[in-house]
This record gives C-alpha cells, structure tokens and sequence, in this order.
C-alpha cells in the first residue's frame, strides 16, 4: 500500500503549507480533541474499511480500481488542510488555477488548443454536461451510442428527455458502422457518443469512420474516453485501436476520468469541448459568487456547484511528477497493463476448459468457462470466481452476448436454439496496474487451480 511514502510525502507538504499562514494569530482548537477518543474511532473505522478486496495489489484483477499515486494521495490530503472549492475564486484561488493548468494538459494530450474544459465528480457528471450541450445545439433530437455503451448515456437521455437510440456492435463490442448508418438515415440523430474503452470489453469504436459518417450525415459527435482516453498515449494498440485514437481531435466533446488510469482518487472526471463558444450555455447571474474577477472562471462553465479543489491539486501534482507524454513513465505503465492483458488472454485462449472472448483491445478480457449449455457455463463461472476468490485472486463476473465467444470453442453440445442473442455469464479482468505485467504468470496459476477444483466439482 506504500502507506509510508505518502505519509512522509504529507508531512513534508504540510509543513511547507503550514509556514504560508505563519503569521496568522494562535488559533485554539474549538470543541473536544480527545486524542485518545479520536484514536479510537480511526481505529474502528479502520476495522470498517478493512471489510475490502485488496484493490490496491495485482491479484485484485476485477473491477476498475486503480491505486492513486503516492503523490496524489499526499497532494490531495495535504489540499484538505484548506478544503478549497473551485465553484469561484473566492473559494480556491491557488487551486482553481492549477485546475485550469491541468485540464491544459490533458487537452494538449488529445491535440486542442483551443477548448473549454473543466473537472467534475466523475464520468457520469461529465457525460451529462456533454450531452447537455449537445442537447443545447440540436433540441429534441435523438442521442444514438452502442449497446456495449455504459449504461448511463441512455439515463441521461432520459434525464435530459431527449430519445435515445441503441446501435448494434459486432462481435467485439465495438459499434457497427452499417447499425450506425441505417439509424442515421432516419435524420433525427443530433448525436452520436463513440465509447474509447467500453465497460465490459474496453472495445474501442472505430471513430475514424464514425468521422467519416458525420460529414455525410451532419451529427455532433461525443467520445466516452472515461476509461480509454489515457490510451493515446501507449504506443503497443493493436492498428485499429490506435487509429481511433490518432482521429479523437476531430471529435465535439471528450469525457475522460483522471481516477480511472489517471492515478487519481475517486471524485475526478473531465469534460473537454472542442469549441469554447459551447460555454454560452452555461452562463448564469449570481449575486454572491463570481465578483473578485473579471476573468470566466470555472464555475461559470460547470453544472456542478461546489467541486474539491483537493482533486485539482492531486492531479496537477500527479502531471507535474508523470507528463502526459508519449514515451514517458506514465504512458509505459498503460502500455505494460495493455501487454499484461494480451498475455494472460493468450494463455486463456489456449486453455481448453475455458473459452477466450475478444482480444484485449487495451487491458480488459473476458472468458467463460466450457460446458455443455449456456446454463451450466454460467453456473461455472460463478464457481471459478468463488474459487480463485479463496486463493486471494479476485476476479469480476459480467453477462454477455454468445456471439462474443462465437468461433473461439463454443459450447460443447450447444444447441441450436443458443442464439447470438443469448446472454452467458462469464469473467472479466481488467488488468490496469502497471504491476500486473510481473504477476500474469501468478494470476494464471492461481486461476488454473480454480478451474482444477471447479471441474474436480463436477
């Protein structure tokens, strides 16, 4: 957990912060500081959360959980001294600045210049404010994402009462281009959201023909990056996916989360747009808020009201130690996760107990387990997670169409009537720690003894 780096990093920090308001008076506590009560109740709270998985070491290799950066960790700590809120300047001078710096960055990292960005909450706050806009500019007309897509585009839709529309993938998660076309030839689309990433697969949408599409048909487009958009970066992606990434600065608007691959602690998403005019929409009067400066500030561009400051500051910190550059540190441990999934996938595929989905197009595979029928697949599936879980290797279980799985083994005995349309459970992996490179070979031999058991079950 490398608790004693951040600690010592902290202490530093905040003895450097604490000199800034030496010259304040002596301030006296106010209420209760009963250390030994207050030691206590961390102690129970550390009782609590240590009702866990491990998220933190390579043999969690479940859901998408990254350790932040021991830098992020103390820079974030040390900025909760201040608590500063970056909804106006009154309220994180310091910190609204190193905001606006770094979200420079990370548009620099996707080739814009010229853009209008800030953080919020997360991804699902930053795909409402694009959608939102995107709303703004075509009113009443139709949002159109995969069905691989997260789930939360169709919510927003809905939120924002505008008609969603769900597009076919083909059979790696990725959007049909002829599903995209026949739904666009109706003309009632205003939006099209490609997913760089996508939840369950990390399938990347073949954007330079979605591109393509838009100069026919006259959409705006939206990119999903919250998990992939760091992948830019990585210079191993297979030519498709990397393609779709060399074509993201044609693109609208951008969604991007910092506490995915970012290192960053949960609370940080980003939303990028391409044209700053975009944030007309967003202004507003207020009597109380925005009257220390002259300058657009960043609560004036945000639905978002109260925003931690302390999310600004771990990130500038965190760019500040690991540039977002091609080649460099922080692209290296993507590119190790992205190499880590390709082996283990290799070593699933070759595995004649097991059925290998899709290659990984970043770091994300899935597999099931053979059996006679899709019933009993997913039975073993949940046997297999239960068991690797009692070898401290922690897996994640996810539904998905057949025909993911079609041409890689199939079910022994399966029956006609297992369409493509039928849904089997099976696992997942998401191997994003750049650790997980060096423990492949331990995940694999753990996860074999599993399966071993699972079938000695049977």
């Amino acid at each position: 957990m490398r608790r004693d780096l951040s600690v010592a990093l902290l202490d530093e920090a905040l003895a450097r912060l604490q000199e800034s308001f030496a010259g304040l008076p002596e301030l006296e506590g106010y209420g209760s500081e009963d250390v030994a009560a207050m030691t206590r109740v961390m102690a129970e709270a550390a009782g609590r959360m240590a009702d866990n998985y491990p998220y933190f070491h390579p043999l969690y290799a479940g859901q998408m959980l990254k350790p932040p950066h021991p830098v992020a960790r103390a820079a974030y700590a040390m900025a909760m001294w201040l608590n500063p809120n970056n909804h106006a300047l009154d309220g994180g001078r310091a910190s609204s600045r190193m905001e606006v710096e770094a979200v420079r960055e990370i548009a620099a990292m996707f080739g814009w210049q010229e853009f209008l960005s800030h953080l919020t909450s997360g991804g699902t706050f930053a795909n409402l404010e694009a959608l939102w806009v995107a709303g703004q500019l075509a009113p009443g007309k139709k949002i159109a994402a995969s069905t691989q897509a997260h789930y939360t585009h169709s919510r927003i839709s809905g939120v924002l009462k505008l008609p969603f529309s769900a597009v076919a993938v083909d059979d790696r998660g990725r959007m049909d281009l002829t599903a995209l076309e026949d739904t666009l030839k109706a003309g009632d689309v205003g939006t099209v959201v490609a997913t760089l990433g996508t939840t369950a697969l990390g399938a990347v949408d073949p954007l330079r023909e979605i591109l393509a599409l838009r100069e026919r048909y006259g959409f705006r487009l939206h990119v999903d990056a919250a998990y992939g958009g760091y992948f830019r970066l990585a210079s191993n992606l297979e030519e498709e996916a990397r393609r779709a990434f060399e074509a993201i600065s044609g693109v609208d608007s951008i969604v991007i989360d910092p506490h995915k691959h970012g290192l960053q602690p949960y609370g940080c998403g980003c939303v990028l747009f391409r044209d700053p005019a975009v944030g007309r929409f967003y202004k507003h009067d207020s009597p109380y808020t925005y009257f220390t400066s002259n300058e657009l500030h960043l609560g004036e561009i945000s639905l978002e009201c109260s925003r931690a400051g302390a999310s600004a500051a771990a990130l500038w910190a965190t760019q500040r130690l690991l540039p977002l550059m091609r080649g460099g540190e922080f692209a290296r441990g993507l590119e190790r996760g992205h190499e880590a999934a390709r082996r283990l996938h290799a070593r699933l595929a070759a595995d004649e107990r097991l059925i290998a989905g899709p290659e990984p197009q970043l770091d994300i595979l899935v597999w099931a387990v053979q059996a006679k029928t899709l019933e009993e697949s997913s039975q073993r599936a949940q046997e297999v997670f239960d068991q690797a879980a009692e070898r401290d290797l922690h897996l994640a279980l996810v539904q998905l169409p057949v025909r993911f799985f079609a041409g890689r083994g199939c079910w022994k005995g399966a029956q006609e009537d297992e369409a493509q349309d039928s849904m089997v459970s099976c696992l997942r992996s998401v191997l994003m720690k750049p650790e997980h490179l060096d423990w492949v070979d331990e995940i694999g031999i753990r996860l074999d003894e599993a399966v071993n058991v699972n079938d000695a079950i049977v």
